[in-house]
């Protein structure tokens, strides 16, 4: 793992401004200056020693490619391990899950470097993407992490002391990246207005897009999925396959009306994929993973999204595993830029995994219990409907667990102008079952609820802590915010009293929109995804 973190480390020092650490010096003390701030200073000092001795030239790029290159060797490591009859399916499982992220990780990292070096991109959106980029790497150590813990023997613990250790340079970059350049939205919109199309859009695409053809009718883009056999599949997943890899144009899978019984994979590699319903009423696809049934929560997802661009419409992601089996993802989006649009996201505990990176729903409905909209990525639901069920007895339901982990990550869950309803199944207050807006999976978690209708299901404390044991330790780092809420549920004057519970102004509130939050100005207008942008 000795090389990869360099090459993260190298990546962020590449985007500072000038007048940051770009420019290399000799000087300890400036080296010890820009170190302070980081959540590791001797070790961001001791990487500077390196950086320092290396010149600035074009030729630096193809240094770091080839040091996140060299660090794909650390991922052999694990293949012996898979096929060991020491370990237990749950750790092999887990152990997949760690190569498969490690390799999302790297990939989705060169992406970032080809956006520093285009002659095309801009400092602004660069910034951001890294910052995406770099916080998807740490969600992705954590997964990995989580999938092992209580892991013994000596290979295991290895892997799980390098996994723990080396991405503290990632942090380190985190703190070094200016939180200013990747925050000014009025720069962020210049950039957006100097053409009609993004610089990083496909040319075939945006041809298509001045044409006023989004692709549905050309049949080089479409594929088919029919359960009655009159498309080019009869499930999703082999359309899956058989679409373009790291594809710059738009895939386009039209997935007819029926129910498909599948857990679907779309990889990192398979970039810009869209999956178009009828109706979610009448096209879903349904699976029954469960962490019950010894899937790791990362791999119980019915659909699991890794590429880049994903876009679904007008579908159900469905996972009927049922609340006493435990974790069971009905939908699992760590891929940059997705964003769905009417769509229904069915399950229990742990249905909607954001899991990373910038993601959008919109006019969305999300049914679950416990912790049912969770993960560590940037993420706006707007519009939609979101629906408790009855839980598993004896459990409480809460909506939100968000699980940034670093105070430096731009990750949370933003819930705007959406309904918080009871399902049917649902019994009232005196049935005894409380509903949460939210829970701190990790130190930093981060949610608001704004503009949005509670009906009388929500305590009124509004918010509840991890667990018992935990009580109320940490909850002055958390950021839970509410804004300009109505309902019976909304009413907060009973609202918990922790130091990261906010009550937000306007000002406050504009930071979680689709604009302020996930760039939303820049890259939803290309996807046919209808957005309110502000408040």
């Amino acid at each position: 793992m000795a090389s990869s973190p360099v090459a993260f480390f190298l990546l962020t020092l590449l985007l500072l401004p000038p007048t940051s650490a770009l420019i290399p010096t000799n000087s300890s003390s400036h080296s010890l200056h820009l170190c302070k701030s980081t959540p590791f200073p001797q070790l961001c000092f001791d990487s500077l020693k390196l950086f320092i001795s290396i010149s600035i030239n074009p030729s630096i790029l193809s240094f770091l490619l080839h040091s996140l290159d060299a660090a794909v060797s650390a991922v052999s490591g694990l293949s012996p391990l898979l096929t060991s009859p020491s370990i237990t399916e749950s750790q092999r499982g887990a152990l997949q899950d760690c190569r498969e992220l490690h390799s999302s990780t790297l990939s989705s990292l060169r992406r970032s470097l080809s956006l520093v070096s285009s002659s095309e991109g801009n400092n602004a959106s660069a910034v951001a993407t890294a910052r995406a980029h770099l916080s998807a790497a740490l969600t992705n150590r954590n997964t990995c992490l989580e999938g092992l813990s209580g892991a013994t023997g000596p290979q295991l613990q290895t892997i799980t002391n390098a996994w723990s250790s080396a991405y503290r340079y990632v942090r380190n970059s985190l703190s070094l990246i200016s939180s200013s350049a990747a925050g000014d939205s009025r720069h962020r919109r210049r950039v957006a207005e100097l053409g009609p199309f993004p610089a990083w859009l496909p040319r075939r695409e945006r041809l298509l897009l001045e044409a006023g053809d989004y692709g549905v009718n050309d049949p080089a883009m479409v594929l088919t999925v029919a359960a009655d056999r009159s498309g080019n599949f009869t499930t999703v997943s082999d359309a899956v396959a058989f679409a373009p890899n790291s594809s710059a144009d738009r895939t386009i899978i039209i997935v007819r009306s029926g129910v498909y019984d599948e857990n679907v994979q779309i990889p990192s590699y398979k970039t810009n994929i869209a999956l178009l319903g009828e109706g979610r009423d009448v096209t879903i696809i349904t699976g029954n993973r469960s962490a019950g049934d010894g899937w790791t929560t990362f791999r119980s997802a019915t659909v699991g999204v890794a590429g880049e661009g994903f876009l679904a419409r007008d579908i159900t992601f469905r996972n009927t595993a049922g609340p006493a089996k435990g974790q069971a993802v009905a939908l699992r989006i760590n891929g940059d830029l997705a964003a769905v649009y009417r769509c229904s996201v069915d399950g229990y505990q742990d249905t909607l995994y954001v899991h990373s990176f910038r993601q959008f729903f919109r006019e969305c409905d999300v049914h679950g219990t416990v912790d049912f909209i969770f993960g560590n990525g940037a993420a706006v639901l707007q519009g939609g409907k979101i629906v408790a069920r009855k839980p598993f007895p004896g459990q409480s339901n809460v909506i939100t667990a968000q699980s940034r982990d670093d105070p430096n990550e731009p990750t949370g869950i933003s819930v705007q102008n959406c309904s918080v309803l009871a399902d049917d199944d649902l019994p009232g207050a005196p049935g005894g079952v409380r509903t949460y807006l939210g829970r701190p999976w990790r130190p930093y978690s981060t949610a608001v609820f704004m503009e949005s209708f509670m009906d009388e299901l929500v305590d009124p404390a509004g918010w509840t802590t991890w667990s018992e044991e935990q009580g109320e330790e940490g909850m002055d780092t958390v950021y839970y915010g509410e804004y300009m809420n109505d309902g019976p549920g909304a009413a907060v004057e009973k609202r918990v009293a922790w130091p990261g519970y906010h009550m937000m102004e306007y000002e406050e509130a504009y930071d979680f929109t689709v604009s302020e939050f996930i760039y939303g100005d820049m890259w939803l207008d290309y996807v046919s995804v209808p957005y309110d942008d502000g408040i």
